[in-house]
């Protein structure tokens, strides 16, 4: 998931002071890594993690890392091609990364919330989502030891989001026909755009 900035169309983390050079050279080159709108990964849902070993851990630090540079404030293992359900997030800049392994949503809150939401996999689009305003999730962390997670307002919403990712579930399937249909047609064109530039 990424917070918009809105002066300007770089994606950035809410009160932090504008990109430099070298920040933008990160920003470019870890959302490089991360698939775009129209990659099948995304409609793909992701499979149980079994193994809970270096491996997994090294994964996490990578997302974790992957996401800082990128100015995200999550990031699901499908948006760089596997298959996993692991998740990592982070909606204080001086909060550690929490990484959530086989998520399981146990209570969602009948308070709904709408508010635009972004996608480091559609870069540029931000569409109105109603989403629960408190949730709990049983899942574990990247030791295998297990954990629930109380959630309320942007946190709550950002692991909602990311467990969606998991599902090949996109934010234009949670919003309304006509922003989906503008955000495609902003994606294709931006697309177009690229391919002959």
């Amino acid at each position: 998931m990424s917070q918009s900035d809105a002066d300007e169309e770089v994606v950035e983390a809410p009160n932090e002071p504008p990109l430099d050079d070298a920040a933008r050279a990160r920003r470019a080159a870890a959302l490089a890594q991360v698939r775009q709108f129209g990659d099948p990964v995304l409609r793909s849902k992701a499979r149980a993690v079994e193994v809970f070993d270096d491996e997994l851990r090294r994964e996490v630090a990578r997302m974790g890392a992957l996401m800082e540079d990128s100015i995200g404030i999550g990031l699901a293992a499908t948006q760089l091609g596997m298959l996993r359900r692991l998740l990592v997030y982070r909606v204080e800049h001086d909060s550690p990364v929490v990484a959530l392994v086989n998520p399981v949503l146990e209570w969602s809150s009948r308070d709904e919330e709408s508010l635009d939401e972004g996608c480091l996999s559609l870069p540029g689009v931000l569409v109105e989502v109603e989403r629960p305003v408190h949730v709990r999730i049983r899942a574990q962390n990247e030791f295998g030891d297990e954990l629930t997670v109380e959630a309320s307002g942007l946190e709550a919403r950002v692991i909602q989001h990311e467990m969606d990712h998991l599902d090949g579930v996109l934010i234009l399937d949670r919003t309304s026909r006509d922003q989906r249909k503008a955000a495609v047609r902003a994606l294709r064109e931006r697309e177009r755009d690229a391919a002959t530039a």
